[in-house]
């Protein structure tokens, strides 16, 4: 009885644990029970798993006609609404990293977002793992910049970067670094004329302290630099496997965001960065250092990640510490197809260049032949005018002639 009471308590300590590891078939418990899980969205998207809860709300897994999805909702009533605002973000990005939306709007006392279904978080495989290598460290930072560039330059600055918020792309897409939850992002710049709004100082933190810049700790306004700082933590983070500002004991909420404003402030890039490649000291200094309007160098930063990567003689082949074998069994399987499909779609292009030179020259022979037959028609129109201009000048000539004579005559 004593150790079936132990393992009952040891159970619920790991289910309330929020960062215990989840395997990959991990289920909610309550998921059964679940009011959610089999109603139908938008006469079409069925609620079959739940994924995840926050203080956004819940996430589903869903399916329509074969295809699976993913369902963020969130109450009506919430004041915030981000989802409103995540949505429409979403929907003005469209990239190639960004998940697409399928549907949008209300479904009883809650806000519904239908969109692209992902695999895990870099938080999630974290905490699988505990620490990232150089390597995968690399081709991660590689592409977070990369994100973040496209999503700078079109006037939007996320403002909650961290690992939750970076999730690997499912199946074929496994290699694929995608960004997620866009609730608190916003424009930083007139998309007209370029000028960034005004550096104000704001009453509150925007974003998770942990990897907020000291800007943004500072409750500044934000801009391009602040989303690139919190990068520079995210990846010492999973490098390090912890950051010194982790563990802080504190009595309140405010009381936390000074002691890590501080413990920031306190640890120089150096300190931060010991024992790594200079590369990633680099990255973080540099943008420590940005200005608030300044334009970030995003190709030196990525280049940063793949000097590491050429020194330490890798690749980036986007082969993780994670991927497995049949991950890049699906990897081929989907460039085979791609390839095949690119074949198909050229020698399409090549048969109907084919046909419409087939059209063309049977088009020319075509043209051709009623031209000769209008020059040969000309030829003996021509001809036969000829012949009828001398009998006609013939005639007049023996008219002519034979009045010239009776005229002769008579006189």
């Amino acid at each position: 009885m004593f150790q079936k009471i132990i393992l009952i308590n040891w159970k619920l300590i790991k289910t309330m644990d929020p960062n215990a590891p989840k395997s990959e078939g991990y289920e909610d418990k309550d998921s059964k029970s679940d009011p959610i899980i089999g109603k139908i969205f938008f006469s079409k998207y069925k609620a079959i798993k739940k994924l995840g809860e926050g203080s956004f709300g819940k996430v589903y897994k869903a399916e329509f006609n074969g295809d699976e999805y993913a369902i963020k909702m969130e109450y009506k009533s919430k004041e915030q609404g981000l989802l409103e605002i995540e949505a429409t973000i979403m929907s003005y990005l469209k990239g190639p990293n960004i998940p697409y939306i399928k549907s949008y709007g209300y479904s009883g006392n809650y806000n519904v977002l239908v969109m692209q279904l992902l695999d895990r978080s870099l938080e999630d495989l974290f905490n699988k793992y505990t620490k990232f290598s150089i390597k995968t460290t690399c081709m991660l930072g590689y592409q977070m910049v990369n994100i973040l560039q496209y999503i700078h330059d079109r006037h939007i600055i996320h403002r909650d970067i961290k690992p939750d918020n970076f999730v690997m792309g499912a199946k074929e897409n496994n290699d694929r670094l995608y960004i997620l939850d866009f609730g608190l992002a916003k424009k930083y710049r007139s998309s007209r004329t370029l000028i960034q709004y005004p550096y104000i100082k704001k009453k509150k933190l925007t974003g998770t302290a942990r990897y907020a810049s000291i800007h943004a700790l500072e409750a500044y306004e934000q801009s391009r630099r602040d989303d690139l700082e919190s990068v520079g933590y995210v990846l010492m983070y999973f490098l390090r496997g912890d950051l010194p500002w982790q563990g802080l004991k504190v009595k309140s909420k405010e009381d936390r965001y000074k002691r890590i404003l501080e413990k920031k402030k306190e640890t120089t890039s150096e300190e931060l960065c010991v024992g790594f490649p200079k590369e990633f000291y680099q990255y973080v200094e540099y943008c420590k250092n940005l200005e608030y309007e300044e334009n970030p160098n995003y190709e030196m930063l990525k280049q940063l990640f793949l000097d590491v990567i050429k020194k330490r003689k890798e690749k980036m082949d986007y082969i993780y510490d994670w991927t497995t074998n049949s991950d890049l069994q699906r990897r081929k399987d989907s460039k085979k197809k791609d390839n095949s499909d690119n074949e198909s779609e050229n020698e399409k292009n090549n048969n109907k260049k084919e046909k419409e030179k087939d059209i063309d020259s049977n088009n020319n022979d075509q043209i051709d032949r009623l031209n000769s037959r209008k020059l040969k028609r000309d030829i003996t129109q021509e001809k036969y005018d000829k012949v009828e201009s001398v009998c006609c000048l013939m005639y007049v000539y023996k008219l002519y002639n034979f009045n010239y004579i009776y005229r002769f005559w008579i006189l």
